[in-house]
């Protein structure tokens, strides 16, 4: 028989094993905490990646985006519809709103210029609250007295909205609401304002997008505003250039002269029609007829000569021997009867000679009242003095 191992040996050894295999299992569940911070790690990792990729797809985006609008802006120098209609469907896009809109405000009202996405029930609900003044009633013109962003989370909240918006935002749809403004020199002419269907703010490149679309709106309305301003100048100079050209060819006859100031009054003032009338210090008569429909025409050849009243526009810039402005002939009442033959709007300016009325200028705007500009009024005296020296 063979011996039997002592005790305290088998003891030994079992103890022995015991120890290996918690060594083992510690080792164990040391390398699978090791493999599982390791995992967690790489997907951390990932996710910054994939993070890092979206952030950067976005930013591609948003350079794109304002990219195209700086093209519009050098394709369109005379028109803001097409560079407000890009702002808008970019920025509806990478904002994920709602709906756009964008405001302009003229220091007394704010208007709807432009909007994007709008359901053909929801855009008569919008269109029905402007024009309007600036008040704290919503964000728009918040936005405008404050002079910089406005957001809401929930329009819908009526505990952090005006009662306005809460209102309007719960026929529109939307909660979250966010109003840009638009900045010349610090003072605001406008806002994009994007509203979402979901409660929140933007993200701050969102806001930062939006805030640079505002500035390349600007330069839009900067640069429509500059060519405009050069295109009205050039054809006033090519206007009284031709004007004085008549002049220097017409020595002895003024009614060339007459109907040259006439025509290009009409055109540079946007008018109707236009004529020039003499004054020779007891009546005035009509000299020269611009565009003006033949029925009108003898009706007008008929009233003259006449003395000057106060019943004519003519009248009364000869009798002030200043421009008299008529903005709309039907509310006048002292004005005579020519409402009826449709006249509505009427600017006329005098022609003085060292300082005593010789006659007018007028323009006029017929069934619609249309008022003129103060550069209207500018350029009509420049005409005026013209056609003094002519006679």
């Amino acid at each position: 028989m063979g011996r039997r191992p002592a005790k305290g040996k088998s003891r030994a050894r079992r103890s022995g094993a015991r120890k290996l295999r918690v060594t083992e299992d510690s080792r164990v569940r040391d390398l699978e905490k090791r493999l599982a911070e390791a995992l967690n790690d790489k997907a951390e990792a990932l996710d910054q990646l994939k993070t890092r990729a979206r952030d950067l797809d976005d930013a591609r985006e948003q350079q794109r985006a304002t990219s195209e609008i700086l093209q519009v802006i050098s394709t369109s120098p005379t028109g803001l519809e097409p560079v407000f209609n890009a702002i808008l469907r970019r920025a509806v896009r990478l904002c994920e709103a709602l709906f756009g809109v964008i405001y302009r405000y003229d220091g007394e009202l704010i208007h709807i210029v432009a909007h994007h996405n709008f359901t053909p029930d929801a855009l008569p609900v919008l269109q029905s609250q402007f024009p309007s003044p600036p008040g704290p009633t919503n964000v728009t013109t918040r936005a405008i007295l404050e002079r910089t962003v406005v957001a809401i989370e929930d329009g819908s909240d009526e505990r952090i909205s005006p009662p306005g918006s809460v209102a309007i935002g719960r026929r529109l749809g939307y909660r979250g609401i966010i109003s840009v403004p638009m900045l010349r020199e610090g003072v605001p002419i406008g806002t994009i304002t994007m509203a979402r269907r979901e409660r929140g703010f933007l993200a701050d490149t969102q806001i930062d997008l939006l805030q640079t679309f505002a500035a390349q709106a600007v330069i839009a309305i900067e640069n429509v505003r500059l060519f405009s301003e050069t295109k009205e100048a050039l054809e006033q100079q090519t206007a009284t250039a031709e004007i004085l050209r008549v002049i220097s060819s017409s020595p002895t006859d003024v009614q060339p002269v007459f109907d040259a100031i006439a025509q290009n009054a009409r055109k540079l003032c946007e008018a109707g029609s236009a004529q020039v009338v003499t004054y020779d210090g007891e009546l005035m008569r009509l000299q020269s007829l611009d565009n003006i429909e033949p029925e009108r025409t003898d009706s007008l050849r008929k009233a003259f000569p006449m003395a000057p009243t106060p019943a004519s526009a003519s009248g009364r810039a000869i009798l002030s021997g200043r421009p008299v402005h008529v903005p709309d002939v039907e509310a006048d009442f002292g004005y005579g009867g020519w409402s009826l033959q449709g006249l509505r709007s009427v600017l006329a300016v005098p022609m003085l000679r060292d300082g005593t009325p010789i006659g007018t200028i007028n323009v006029h705007m017929w069934t619609t009242p249309r008022p003129f500009s103060d550069k209207q009024v500018t350029l009509l005296q420049t005409f005026a003095d013209q056609a003094v020296i002519a006679i």
